[in-house]
Formats: C-alpha cells, structure tokens, sequence
C-alpha cells in the first residue's frame, strides 16, 4: 500500500473564514454562512480525493502535509505583468493558515487522518499561475526517518 497520495484541486484556492455568531434568547450558535465559497472548495477536494484515491484508508500515525496554492493572474493584467509574475510568490489575499485549515477540514472529512492533530510537518506555498490550482500531498511519517524539506516528498533515511 502506497504512503503517499497526490492530488490537485481545480480553481483558485478559497480561506476557511471565521465563524459567525447568532445568539438567540441566550444561546449563542456558531455557524459558517451557507453561500460561502468555502464549502464548494471544501467539496471540491473531496471529489479531487476520490478520484486520486478512491478509498484511502484512514492514516492513524504522524503525517507530513504538503499543500501547494496556485491562483489565476488577473486576465486584466498585461502579458508583460503575467510573464514576469508567473511561478513567482503570492503575497496576497488569503492568508495561508486560513487556507491550510479550509484544506486540513476537508481532509479530516473525508476521514483521511483521524484528526488534523497527527499533521507533524506542514510544507506550504502560494504562487502566481496561468490557472489557479491547490496540489496536495499527504504521506505518512516513516519510522525512523528524517524528511528533507529542500526537496518536498522526500524522506532522508
């Protein structure tokens, strides 16, 4: 059985926003409003997931994450601005962490690890592309091996 899987997700990456609070009488309700483009991320990577890996058993030890942001240069900027920017780092909008939580939900879901918890080592990038696109990688932590972080996916042993 593989310990690695890989799979990108179409579409520019979307931010897991804060929730909103209601409170009705005294309560207070948590929520995340229904229209957000979140949830149509979040359901874009189970699709991507299944048909990278169909029924990936659920990973109980450590895991190495990597998730690798790709968005879509403005069609406004002129081909000058997009052949100098393309590959080059995104230092926009959104954050990374609010999107490596949105990526790190939709993997808990889909019940890839147990919980976003055992994710022991996160690689993480946002860069400039003719298409906007999320890569993910998840292994599982090989015993006794060190990872090397120049080179994403690869354990030193």
């Amino acid at each position: 059985m593989s310990t690695e899987l890989y799979f990108e997700v179409p579409g520019d990456p979307v931010a897991q926003p804060r929730h909103r609070v209601r409170t009705i009488g005294k309560r207070s309700i948590l929520y995340l409003p229904s229209k957000h483009p979140v949830h149509a991320y979040k359901a874009a990577i189970r699709a991507a997931l299944m048909a990278a890996a169909g029924k990936w058993p659920t990973i109980t030890g450590a895991v190495h994450l990597s998730v690798y942001c790709s968005f879509e240069m403005p069609r406004s900027w002129s081909e000058k601005k997009r052949n100098q920017l393309k590959g080059m780092k995104h230092t926009g909008k959104p954050d990374l962490d609010n999107v490596l939580k949105a990526v790190c939900d939709a993997l808990t879901d889909c019940k890839v690890w147990q919980d976003d918890r055992q994710v022991a080592a996160i690689y993480m990038s946002k860069r400039w592309a003719e298409a906007g696109r999320t890569g993910i990688r998840v292994e599982r932590e090989t015993e006794g091996a060190e990872y090397d972080w120049t080179t994403p996916g690869h354990y030193v042993v």
